[in-house]
């Protein structure tokens, strides 16, 4: 069945069936990625660590916000 087949067909279910359709499909785009959180873990743990070592540049909650 072709895209234009399968819209036409959701188009005659109800609301709610639509409903279920739409949440499946946006829930099936929101997967996480494990490589990526991978990475972001363990970019975390470098910046903890140089932060901790005092080699991280910070700035005051007014330096970033304003006062």
């Amino acid at each position: 069945m072709r895209l234009p087949e399968i819209i036409e067909e959701a188009l005659h279910l109800t609301p709610q069936e639509r409903y279920i359709i739409i949440e499946n499909l946006v829930q099936s785009l929101n997967k996480p990625d494990e490589e990526i959180d991978k990475i972001w873990i363990e970019e975390s743990k470098k910046r903890l660590k140089s932060y901790k070592e005092g080699k991280a540049k910070t700035l005051s909650y007014e330096q970033v916000f304003g006062k």
